[in-house]
């Protein structure tokens, strides 16, 4: 078909001939050939490679701008979500790891508690039976030394005797006896009598023997209290006329009656068990 063929010069040409409604006929004719060859044209220079081979409408071109902006959009919407999500879930999880901690502590502290308190009962515990022991052991000791006399001390039947190698006034040794848990001796047999000279040795020993006085009168007691059953003065001795004190033994190992000096002396104290 020659390129110079124009469509609109043929339509003009067949309108003045033909009759009004046959020239419409033709017309939409010919402007149907004339778009077919439009459009041949076109898809002709296309394949070759023309100038408007590249060019697409711009129509296009729209709908894709607007599907990549819409899918940005929906990433970046998906990436907030994504980032907030992990936020969450580091926030939830550290959460729970301080309240499992939380939780720990309070339990080791709990049980802390009920092991200190054990602890604690089983030391009270232990504190009342130390207590009740040492009850025991000063029972057992108070035993002991009811039935052995102490080191230093001579027993002689029910009794325990102790010799000083110091020598005081009377009153002054009767308070040493004191401090000892015992008392000046008192004689109240032969054979105790016999005893107290042997242990005496030599020389003379404050025993517990003193006047007292009643009204106008003096009489002789044991310091004790306990009644003279048995006297053993030496010649001369036992008068009760005035402050004496006795003491024992003479050369002969009898009684004498002093006024007062200084003397060693003799103690005794009674155990509470003899056999």
């Amino acid at each position: 078909m020659p390129s110079n063929i124009n469509p609109k010069d043929k339509v003009g040409y067949n309108s003045r001939v033909e009759e009004d409604g046959e020239w419409e006929e033709r017309e939409v004719h010919i402007y149907d050939n004339a778009n077919k060859i439009r459009e041949y044209r076109t898809g002709f220079q296309s394949q070759k490679g023309g100038p408007h081979s590249q060019n697409h409408p711009p129509v296009q071109r729209k709908p894709l701008r607007g599907a990549a902006v819409c899918l940005g959009v929906l990433c970046l919407l998906m990436m907030v979500g994504i980032i907030s999500l992990s936020i969450h879930y580091v926030s939830v999880k550290l959460e729970n790891e301080q309240l499992k901690n939380r939780n720990n502590l309070s339990s080791s502290y709990n049980q802390s508690q009920n092991d200190l308190k054990q602890l604690q009962e089983k030391i009270d515990n232990m504190a009342a039976d130390n207590s009740q022991l040492q009850e025991e052991v000063k029972k057992l000791k108070d035993e002991i030394e009811g039935k052995w006399c102490p080191e230093g001390w001579t027993r002689f039947g029910c009794s325990c005797y102790f010799k000083s190698t110091q020598e005081k006034m009377w009153l002054d040794s009767r308070v040493d006896c004191f401090n000892r848990g015992a008392n000046l001796v008192t004689i109240n047999s032969k054979e105790e009598q016999e005893f107290v000279t042997k242990l005496n040795m030599k020389g003379q020993s404050w025993i517990g023997l003193w006047t007292v006085e009643e009204g106008s009168t003096y009489t002789w007691e044991w310091v004790d209290i306990s009644p003279l059953s048995e006297t053993f003065w030496a010649t001369g001795h036992g008068n009760s006329t005035d402050w004496y004190y006795g003491s024992c033994c003479d050369q002969q190992g009898k009684w004498t009656q002093n006024t007062d000096g200084d003397k060693t002396w003799i103690c005794e104290k009674n155990i509470t068990c003899c056999h």
